[in-house]
């Protein structure tokens, strides 16, 4: 279908897309799941990952994982709206006027403090229905949650409630990604100090779930009853010192295409700032992408990419909409396939390299990737493009 004359493109025609391959996610899922032997919590907050939440979480569902986990009471809204059935924990602070919403759509709520579950019991009450709710122990993050040794009041409330079914607890792990660290630990003898509390007043042991991506990949101690990958579902190790115990594949491609082309003469600088100019005349590409899509400014004069099956320097800086690459004296051409992140004719791009040239981890880069790109879904059952808002 073409555009009336005169109109603006779809966001669709842009040459810049996400690509998502939906059968890497089913891998990787299965691939944790028979690593572990317990159940999978796929988290798929901020977007999934920047891989979109709601084509994310419906692959997800046709796979048969366990739980779905969210930060905010918004995302699990929008997973209902979907037609999302899969149980939904939200994992985020709450706040007192929003459990009726959690009720509402049937969402499991983080229960942080004595005062947060009174608050959870006296809006189940309120409407007639009880409240499923997941304990959060603080072992060492100190974000949100009881300390782990003063938690049996907590505990206790909690087991002795009306109106909330106490289906989980759980914690969160500071140091899982390295290996070698020795907080993971600690963190495992806090834990297992607060749920054995739960044992010596006699009542049933609720779903116990520690272990995040880091925790997945390294510390068995850490699994229980359920993990809780986020990362790692999407193919992507969560820090330089993580170790690939478990064979995840990258779900997620960057692409765009060159836009333009013209040779600079040497000593005339390229972008704003004039922070970059060749030494020698060369040849440089424009591709639009930018900043404004959520690709890092500070990727400036230190970024990569693929034309051609070769890699090229991002040089000058980046701009809202598009930056400048660097070819020397060989050739491309206008619409040329550029690959910021994934694979072209071998060569790799990952987003830890991305994020090792920018200065900070992946998760930053990928959930940074905004809606202003769009999102094509490839394998599974899920449509084929640009599906990312359902």
């Amino acid at each position: 279908m073409h555009e009336p004359p005169g109109q603006p493109p779809t966001a669709s025609e842009r040459p810049t897309r996400i690509a998502v391959d939906l059968d890497r996610i089913a891998h990787n899922l299965h691939a944790i799941r028979a690593h572990v032997g317990v159940p999978v919590m796929g988290i798929v907050k901020a977007n999934a990952y920047g891989h979109g939440l709601v084509p994310v979480a419906r692959h997800l569902q046709a796979q048969g994982v366990e739980q779905l986990g969210v930060a905010f009471v918004e995302e699990g809204i929008a997973l209902r709206r979907a037609g999302i059935t899969t149980p939904v924990l939200v994992m985020g602070g709450i706040f007192g006027r929003q459990v009726a919403q959690f009720i509402a759509h049937d969402l499991e709520i983080t229960v942080s403090s004595l005062d947060k579950l009174r608050q959870v019991e006296g809006a189940a009450e309120s409407l007639g229905r009880k409240a499923v709710v997941h304990l959060k122990v603080d072992t060492g993050m100190e974000r949100i949650g009881v300390h782990s040794y003063s938690a049996r009041a907590f505990i206790e409330a909690a087991v002795a409630s009306r109106w909330c079914v106490l289906k989980g607890i759980y914690s969160h792990l500071a140091c899982a990604d390295d290996p070698d660290s020795p907080m993971t630990d600690q963190q495992v003898a806090r834990f297992a100090d607060a749920c054995a509390h739960i044992e010596r007043i006699g009542a049933p042991m609720p779903l116990r779930h520690l272990a995040n991506s880091g925790g997945v990949l390294h510390f068995p101690a850490t699994w229980l009853d359920m993990v809780r990958p986020g990362i790692a579902l999407y193919g992507v190790l969560p820090d330089p010192a993580s170790r690939a115990t478990v064979d995840v594949r990258p779900a997620l491609s960057l692409s765009s295409r060159v836009v333009y082309f013209k040779v600079v003469k040497a000593g005339n600088p390229v972008s704003y700032g004039a922070t970059w100019a060749p030494s020698a005349d060369t040849r440089v590409v424009t591709v639009p992408i930018g900043y404004g899509d959520g690709f890092p400014r500070s990727l400036s004069s230190r970024g990569e990419v693929l034309v051609r099956g070769r890699r090229y320097p991002i040089v000058g800086r980046i701009c809202m909409d598009q930056f400048m690459v660097d070819i020397g004296h060989d050739s491309a051409w206008n619409e040329d396939e550029v690959v910021l992140i994934g694979e072209q004719d071998g060569q790799v791009i990952g987003a830890e390299d991305v994020a090792r040239r920018a200065g900070t981890i992946p998760y930053e880069i990928l959930v940074g990737l905004n809606d202003r790109i769009p999102r094509e879904y490839r394998g599974g059952t899920a449509p084929t493009a640009d599906a990312a808002a359902g």
